[in-house]
């Protein structure tokens, strides 16, 4: 079992060492429902990968410790995820780039934009609640991009349903078929550790198992006294059926419809005991795919050309508050990264060097001499990199699927102090720059009005703007609900258009003019108005 290493390209001048480099790489991102354990397997991943020594430990919505994966204070003042951090680590001899995502709905679109980085998906389900709402959702997501998944049942240190009900409940509700290659013995407090079904291995651990431990104690037959000894004589005799019953009834793992996103392998485990983390880990490197074609505008991308190229699908602004610096995050699609490079920023037409790259893990950066397809570099962006920017060695390239959401929600900004207004501004352009939230100016006014998918990110953007810039500012409610960027073929149309509706038009971040109104039923009776206009729901990033 294995994913299948890439092809060469037509291209015969490959080095083969880029070919070797490319079937090392696995880039994932974890996906879950709020509090369904993802942080605390992020950092369990990044334990038995032996990137850092100790996890924080995130319980009941107040971190002990500050988790590796979340840097920004509102995080930990609220023990969520509310931005996508990246992190390096090697297991075995692979190189792993695992993008944590923020599970909250409300940043959703921080989310989406990640998935179109990543190669595949490790789906983490709570046990005791089954498939959530944020959880289909973001298949769906993963659905539009045919994303090979693979499922973690989570918490089964606590009750929660039976192994076939929760099949059932995700075969029904995420329509991908469920094929188990790991089994719980028990669950709860009678829970004793899993069966590794392609292994035919027992393996039993204890609270607190550690990654440094040897294996635990490994019962390589189910017929072997011991087991009875080990997990109770009824225990044994479960599983043992259990294994019976899934040997007869269920369907062999197939690589080809997992990695076509329709067959779904499945482990069980205990994250923050680490049980069945090892299991997962050790299958996932296995069959996650490497690298492969990436779709442009003019063409796909094998990630084995020798030409450079890469996309920005992230920038993060003063992840290092003593410095307020902004990075860009890339990934890189083809080629090899090598310090000190000149690449095309083609949105700007120029030629720019790249100096001083960087790979994380969380917090932690460090300056990089080579990178390879799949790594995720950061670079330093001092306000003209976007989300969507291509770069390249070679031809003008756009990778697409890096789209942009009308917002759902709206807030006029507030200023307390009027001495501030320019630092207001500076500040709502950063943050709209990561797309944490659109800000808009109305054609008729001067307050700023910022939209977002999510309510939370309206908190959110006013933390950051007294932390970061020194902004005290608030928000207030506004009677809108409803956004549309606009464009028309007929300029004359257009400028007709946007005389007769000046009070409802605003300009947002990048200049685009946008339609803004109370209802859906307004939007409508718009539309029927001026059907050479066209409403646009969502638009690429950068187009």
């Amino acid at each position: 079992m294995g994913s299948e290493p890439i092809d060469k390209p037509l291209d015969t001048k490959i080095d083969k060492k880029l070919v070797k480099e490319i079937n090392k790489r696995r880039t994932f991102a974890i996906i879950s429902h709020p509090d369904a354990g993802k942080t605390t397997l992020t950092e369990k991943l990044l334990l038995f990968g032996g990137a850092i020594q100790q996890a924080g430990a995130v319980k009941s919505r107040k971190i002990e410790r500050a988790a590796t994966s979340d840097f920004l204070s509102i995080e930990q003042e609220r023990g969520i995820s509310v931005s996508s951090s990246v992190m390096k680590f090697n297991y075995k001899e692979y190189e792993i780039n695992l993008l944590d995502t923020p599970g909250h709905k409300d940043f959703s679109e921080d989310t989406y934009r990640v998935l179109t980085a990543v190669d595949c998906a490790v789906m983490i389900i709570d046990n005791a609640k089954g498939v959530e709402p944020q959880t289909r959702k973001l298949m769906e997501v993963c659905r539009m991009r045919n994303t090979p998944i693979i499922t973690f049942i989570n918490k089964l240190d606590r009750e929660g349903m039976e192994p076939l009900d929760i099949f059932e409940d995700i075969e029904d509700k995420l329509q991908i078929e469920c094929i188990p290659l790991t089994w719980p013995i028990g669950m709860g407090k009678r829970f004793k550790g899993v069966y590794n079904l392609e292994k035919k291995e027992v393996g039993i651990f204890s609270p607190g198992y550690s990654p440094k431990d040897d294996d635990g104690i490994l019962i390589r037959d189910l017929e072997d006294e011991r087991l009875d000894e080990l997990i109770s004589e009824s225990q044994a005799q479960s599983l043992r059926e259990d294994v019976e019953l899934i040997s007869g009834a269920s369907e062999p793992f197939d690589l080809d419809l997992y990695l076509n996103g329709t067959q779904t392998p499945v482990f069980f485990g205990s994250a923050i005991n680490n049980f069945g983390v090892r299991e997962m880990l050790d299958s996932f490197v296995k069959i996650a795919p490497p690298p492969g074609l990436r779709p442009t505008a003019t063409r796909d991308v094998n990630p084995a050309e020798k030409a450079f190229s890469g996309f920005t699908f992230k920038i993060q602004a003063n992840m290092d508050p003593e410095h307020r610096d902004r990075i860009a995050f890339f990934r890189i699609c083809s080629g090899k990264y090598t310090k000190g490079m000149k690449v095309r920023h083609h949105r700007l037409g120029k030629d720019i060097k790249i100096s001083n790259a960087t790979i994380f893990l969380a917090r932690e950066r460090s300056n990089i001499e080579e990178a390879y397809p799949g790594d995720i570099i950061g670079i330093h962006n001092h306000g003209t990199i976007k989300i969507g920017d291509t770069f390249t060695t070679k031809e003008p390239l756009k990778f697409l699927g890096i789209p942009n959401f009308a917002p759902e929600h709206f807030r006029r900004v507030m200023l307390r102090d009027p001495m501030k207004a320019k630092a207001l501004s500076k500040g709502l352009t950063q943050l709209a720059e990561e797309g944490t939230i659109q800000v808009f100016r109305p054609l008729m006014g001067n307050l700023h009005v910022i939209g977002a998918v999510g309510v939370l990110q309206f908190d959110v953007t006013m933390a950051r703007l007294k932390a970061e810039y020194s902004v005290n500012a608030a928000y207030e409610t506004i009677d809108l609900s409803v956004a549309r960027w606009v464009t028309c073929e007929d300029e004359l149309i257009l400028k007709e258009f946007t005389k007769r509706n000046e009070s409802s038009l605003a300009r947002d971040a990048e200049g685009r003019l946008t339609f803004l109104t109370t209802s859906e039923y307004q939007l409508g009776f718009a539309m029927e108005e001026w059907p050479k206009i066209e409403f646009h729901k969502t638009r690429e990033h950068n187009s």
